[in-house]
């Protein structure tokens, strides 16, 4: 029997028209779809009817299928013969278990192909009007996760503060201990901080206020994943709340 491929394939943000040319096509022909939690609906919408459409979201210490048991589940499908868009949020390769699940394809002798998408990162920053870089604030970017094992022994000193932005991914619910630990390394507690709730979204939501107060922020607001947090003088730029300014007016109007 011929073996299938897996579609490694990046959903981007949220919003449908922000998906590569190669993902959508491939989202509308797939037979079989393997989606991740953070996709939005709409994305989903884009699957012919009889398409077989597998959830394997994640949530805060309730996984569908563990990790190694969606590599079992891609491997085996693709063994069948079946070709497998595996869709995910964002970027396959930014926190998303895209490097694990290509590596499961490839050790079991399956063809895998990775579809980038734009990242939850670029895509909420850019949505909320805040530069990750700019001259006058930001000419280093980070990446981390807030939500992992052995999150207070990791060293992030020198991940945020002058010159830089730090973007935490999956930090909701770990607000409290990330405040904590920032300050702890020396950061101002009244470095600006944005958090951006359902980036690319009709309900998108960006709040902003002090390091200090971003566990207040996030619980007075119910903030709810998924969800961004920047932290940086970017995020306090005036030019940054003129451009959300026109983008919920925009939305307003097309609505």
């Amino acid at each position: 029997m011929e073996k299938g491929k897996i579609f490694l394939v990046g959903a981007g943000p949220g919003d449908p028209d922000l998906l590569t040319l190669r993902a959508a096509r491939l989202i509308e022909s797939a037979s079989l779809i393997v989606h991740d939690g953070l996709v939005d609906r709409a994305i989903l919408a884009l699957a012919q009817p009889d398409a077989r459409l597998i959830s394997v979201a994640k949530q805060r210490s309730k996984h569908t299928l563990p990790q190694d048991d969606i590599n079992a589940l891609l491997v085996r499908e693709a063994l069948a013969g079946r070709n497998v868009v595996r869709l995910k949020g964002g970027d396959p390769f930014v926190f998303g278990r895209g490097g694990e699940e290509m590596e499961a394809a490839q050790a079991a002798g399956v063809p895998v192909e990775v579809v980038p998408g734009i990242s939850a990162a670029n895509g909420a920053a850019a949505a909320s009007g805040i530069a990750l870089t700019h001259r006058e604030d930001a000419s280093i970017v980070s990446f981390v996760a807030g939500q992992c094992k052995g999150l207070s022994e990791q060293n992030w000193a020198g991940l945020a503060g002058k010159g830089r932005t730090l973007v935490i991914y999956m930090g909701v619910k770990t607000a409290p201990q990330i405040a904590e630990k920032l300050m702890e390394d020396g950061l101002a507690p009244d470095m600006p901080v944005a958090v951006i709730e359902k980036a690319c979204r009709a309900d998108m939501r960006v709040l902003r206020g002090p390091l200090a107060g971003l566990p207040d922020l996030i619980t007075r607001e119910a903030v709810q994943s998924p969800a961004l947090i920047v932290i940086g003088h970017v995020t306090a730029r005036a030019d940054a709340a003129l451009v959300h300014f026109a983008h919920e007016t925009t939305g307003e109007a097309a609505s």
